[in-house]
C-alpha cells in the first residue's frame, strides 16, 4: 500500500481546482493586461478570482494581491510594514521563535538593517502567550508577525486575540495563514488581520499561486518591479491557470470544511493514540489546538531520517519537519524552541493528512510504524544508554 502523509508540504491538486484551470491553458489564455477581447476576457476571469478569494476571507477584492506564493507574500507583508514603521520613527518587530523561515529570514535580513528584532517564546504546547506579546510591545513596534499554525507541529494560535491587542496598541499585525487557510475558518475583518499571506499548494490548489492579503489604507511595498500588473504593486504577467485553480480549490475547501475537517481530524486522533502506545514517544505540540490533520511526535532513541526511509520504502511519505529546511541536518528550530534536546528532536516524525486519506491508511501506518522503530532502536547505542538508564 502507498499512502502519502506529507500534505503539509504540499497537497495534490483537486478536481475543482484541475477543471478550472484547463481553459486557461487553452481557451482562455489571454494575457489579463492586453487590451483586446482576449485578454479582457482574462482579466474578468481573474477578478473573478480575486473576488471568490476576498469572499472566502471575509476581505474586499481590492485588498487581494496575488503572489508566487506564501514565501513571497511573507516577505512583502513584512518589508511593507517594515517601511511603514521606518517613516515613523518605529523600527521594532515582534514574531515567534516557530516561524516559517520565510518569515525568520526576512527579519534576519532586517535586522542586518538596523532593525530590532524580538522572538517570542511559545512554551512546551507551542502556543505564545498574551501577556508575552502585550509586554513585548514597545511605542516603537512596527510590526507583530505571527503564524496561524504551525507548519511542523500544528499547534493553533490565538489569532482573534492578537489581532485585537495589536489593533489596540496601533501595531500592524501580519499573519502566515499558509498552513490554516482551507483548514480552518478565518476572517480577516472578525479576526483584526492587517496582513495575511497563504499559498495554494497547501490546500489541493496549484503550486505557483500565493495571496498577500493587506487591509485597506495600508500603503504597500513592492517587492518586484517592472510593471503595472496587481495594482502596481507587484510587477510581472498574472499566472491565471494558476490563480484560477487556486481560487477554486479555496472555495470548495471552505465549502466542504466542516465535514472534511471532522474526518480528517478523527483520522489524526487514531493516529495519534495508536502510535502514543509505543515507549518513549511524545506528542509534540497541544493536543487539541492543532491543525485537524497534524500529527508530530518524537521518538526517542532513533533518528528520524533512517525512520523517513524505512517508512518510504514501505510505501509511506511522511516528513521529519518543514520541506523546506529538509536539507538540514540541524534539528528543528520548532522543536528547540518548544523545549525538546537536540537528540530527542533529531527523531521526529510529521504525518500530515488530508481529506483524500482513509482509515485503511491510518491502520497501515499504524501497523507498520511499530517494528521499524523496533528495528531501528534495536542498532542504536543512544537507545541502549537509555535503558540502561544512562
Amino acid at each position: 500500500m502507498n499512502v502519502y502523509a506529507d500534505n503539509a508540504a504540499t497537497t495534490r491538486v483537486s478536481e475543482a481546482a484541475l477543471e478550472a484551470m484547463l481553459p486557461c491553458f487553452v481557451e482562455n489564455y489571454g494575457n489579463p493586461s492586453s487590451p483586446h477581447h482576449i485578454g479582457q476576457k482574462a482579466a474578468q476571469i481573474l477578478l473573478a478570482a480575486r473576488q471568490t478569494m476576498a469572499e472566502h476571507l471575509g476581505a474586499e477584492a481590492s485588498e487581494i494581491l496575488f503572489t508566487s506564493g506564501g514565501s513571497e507574500a511573507d516577505n512583502q507583508a513584512i518589508i511593507t510594514a517594515a517601511v511603514i514603521g521606518a517613516r515613523k520613527g518605529k523600527k521594532h518587530i515582534i514574531s515567534t521563535k516557530i516561524e516559517h523561515h520565510a518569515v525568520l529570514h526576512a527579519l534576519n535580513k532586517l535586522e542586518k538593517e538596523g532593525y530590532e528584532i524580538t522572538l517570542l517564546d511559545v512554551y512546551e504546547d507551542g502556543i505564545v502567550r498574551l501577556s508575552d506579546l502585550e509586554a513585548a510591545i514597545r511605542p516603537d513596534t512596527a510590526l507583530v508577525t505571527i503564524m496561524y499554525a504551525n507548519n511542523e507541529i500544528g499547534t493553533i494560535q490565538p489569532i482573534k486575540e492578537i489581532g485585537a491587542l495589536c489593533r489596540e496598541k496601533g501595531v500592524i499585525f501580519h499573519t502566515d495563514a499558509v498552513q490554516a487557510a482551507g483548514h480552518l475558518p478565518i476572517n480577516v475583518k472578525e479576526q483584526n488581520i492587517d496582513m495575511l499571506s497563504l499559498s495554494a499548494h497547501k490546500f489541493h490548489g496549484p503550486k505557483g499561486a500565493g495571496v498577500f492579503f493587506c487591509r485597506k489604507g495600508i500603503p504597500i511595498t513592492s517587492i518586484i518591479e517592472g510593471g503595472a500588473q496587481e495594482r502596481g504593486k507587484r510587477a510581472g504577467t498574472e499566472n491565471l491557470p494558476a490563480i484560477v485553480g487556486m481560487a477554486a480549490a479555496f472555495k470548495a475547501a471552505c465549502e466542504q470544511m466542516p465535514d472534511a475537517a471532522a474526518r480528517v481530524q478523527a483520522m489524526r486522533d487514531k493516529l495519534i493514540d495508536g502510535i502514543l502506545q509505543l515507549p518513549e514517544v511524545i506528542l509534540n505540540g497541544d493536543r487539541e489546538k492543532r491543525l485537524p490533520g497534524n500529527v508530530n511526535v518524537s521518538v526517542k532513541g532513533i533518528e528520524g531520517e533512517s525512520l523517513l526511509l524505512m517508512l518510504d520504502q514501505a510505501g509511506i511519505c511522511a516528513s521529519s519537519g518543514s520541506a523546506c529546511t529538509s536539507g538540514s541536518l540541524d534539528p528543528s528550530h520548532v522543536l528547540l524552541a518548544i523545549g525538546l534536546t537536540h537528540e530527542v528532536a533529531h527523531g521526529s516524525l510529521r504525518l500530515s493528512l488530508s481529506e483524500y486519506n482513509n482509515d485503511a491508511e491510518i491502520d497501515y501506518i499504524l501497523s507498520t510504524l511499530p517494528p521499524i522503530v523496533e528495528r531501528l532502536r534495536s542498532m542504536s547505542p543512544v537507545w541502549k544508554k537509555m535503558k540502561e538508564g544512562k
